[in-house]
């Protein structure tokens, strides 16, 4: 695998003949919205097939899969184009394995979120590199009935692909904020958490959901033993019945960190509480925050850090970002607000703007500035194939569970092609 940094002078077809690959390939496995166009900074993954299968008549995927001891669904992820159209005809060409893939020899786990309003053409491109996916969000009730999602298509889908659909169950209210007035009336009230989980258990079971994944944010400090214990209820009653319990974690870097995203997360409790534990190291860059990366490496770094002093390693998911934010300048703390921007939008406006793009050594993230049509000046942090591969590589290097994605609204090509790379997905 090759990380191709654009140069001035690059074009696809210069970048396919220095590495011996087709430009459609090339295309293929980055999604490209600018292939007859690059932008200086811009990364370029390079997959090297080793084995390939030339499609004869007859053949379909099952039977391609048999021939070579793999699965369908490692085609699919090797494919990527396959999952669009899984129509073969004789002539066509199928990678099998790359080189050097999964050389790292690590199974990983990978859960996404989701809305429910996501088109099944385009999961259909994303579920080959999931273990679960998991539909954001169940609401509660005040007498603790459940507002339920509407992600029926999606659980269906899911299990045709052999993913496990996850129910998510969190205190966001219809105005998209975190109650922390209901989460302390449901964590104050045993009496409420017996009726949740039980409702949860059936809700599960009348659905089809594989398990739970639990999301209560902005706790008081003084409700955090009592989550823990929430918690541990949820587990105890769904693992009788073989479900699995995830619970969210903050992005904590110490167990007396200060602020109300905080407080109300115990590491070493919720670790324990739950079956696994994912650790939302993403959003340093926010919506009403200053310009910096989303997800800098250093901090995802501190918080693992964090994490394995209180958690086994064998129960972490370190959470990454599929998006990034494009703010207008100068930014004035309580008035500026930064418009979440994905990783072919924020090629598309450097493309625009004849904007080169910029990778910052620190945080290992790709930026850049552009001036728009009004004369303001616009600072564009996002992800691309090398951060993410910086990201990707602390899974090996912290030897956790695997990771988690927020969330799948965006398409982002690259990341999924590395990860399949990288890793074994179970």
């Amino acid at each position: 695998m090759i990380i191709h940094t654009v140069k001035k002078g690059d074009t696809i077809y210069s970048i396919s003949k220095q590495y011996g690959l087709s430009p459609a390939y090339i295309e293929s496995i980055n999604n490209m919205p600018n292939p007859d166009n690059l932008i200086v900074g811009q990364s370029v993954l390079l997959l090297f097939p080793d084995v390939i299968h030339t499609v004869m008549a007859g053949d379909s995927l099952f039977s391609i899969s048999q021939m070579y001891s793999t699965t369908v669904k490692e085609i699919l992820r090797n494919n990527p184009l396959l999952s669009k159209s899984s129509a073969l005809t004789p002539g066509q060409q199928i990678v099998i394995s790359f080189t050097g893939q999964h050389e790292l020899n690590k199974n990983i786990i990978v859960n996404a979120y989701t809305y429910a309003n996501l088109t099944s053409d385009y999961l259909k491109t994303v579920l080959p590199y999931l273990t679960y996916i998991t539909s954001f969000t169940y609401g509660i009730n005040e007498d603790g009935s459940l507002i339920a999602v509407e992600d029926n298509d999606i659980i269906s889908l899911a299990k045709i692909y052999g993913v496990s659909p996850l129910m998510h169950l969190s205190t966001l209210t219809n105005e998209g904020v975190f109650s922390n007035e209901l989460a302390g009336r449901i964590l104050t009230n045993p009496a409420l958490q017996e009726i949740i989980a039980e409702n949860v258990l059936n809700e599960i079971k009348l659905k089809g959901y594989d398990g739970l994944d639990i999301d209560f944010e902005f706790l008081p400090p003084e409700n955090k033993n009592e989550y823990a214990k929430f918690v541990t209820i949820l587990r105890e009653k769904l693992n009788k019945e073989g479900y699995i319990v995830i619970v969210a974690l903050a992005p904590k870097t110490s167990s007396d960190q200060k602020g109300i995203l905080y407080e109300g997360h115990d590491y070493e409790k919720l670790g324990k509480a739950a079956n696994l534990s994912f650790v939302m190291t993403y959003e340093w860059g926010y919506t009403y925050g200053p310009p910096m990366a989303v997800s800098p490496i250093e901090s995802v770094k501190n918080v693992l850090d964090y994490a394995l002093s209180e958690i086994n390693p064998e129960k972490i998911l370190m959470g990454i970002p599929s998006y990034g934010y494009n703010w207008t300048l100068p930014y004035i703390k309580g008035d500026s607000m930064a418009v979440s921007i994905s990783t072919n939008e924020a090629i598309e406006t450097a493309l625009k703007y004849k904007s080169d793009i910029y990778f910052d050594t620190f945080s290992k993230t790709p930026y850049f500035y552009y001036t728009d049509e009004e004369g303001r000046i616009h600072n564009v942090w996002f992800e691309d194939a090398l951060s993410i591969y910086e990201k990707l590589k602390l899974i090996y290097e912290y030897n956790i569970a695997g990771c988690g994605y927020w969330n799948l609204e965006r398409p982002f090509t690259q990341n999924w092609m590395i990860l399949n790379y990288m890793y074994n997905i179970l």
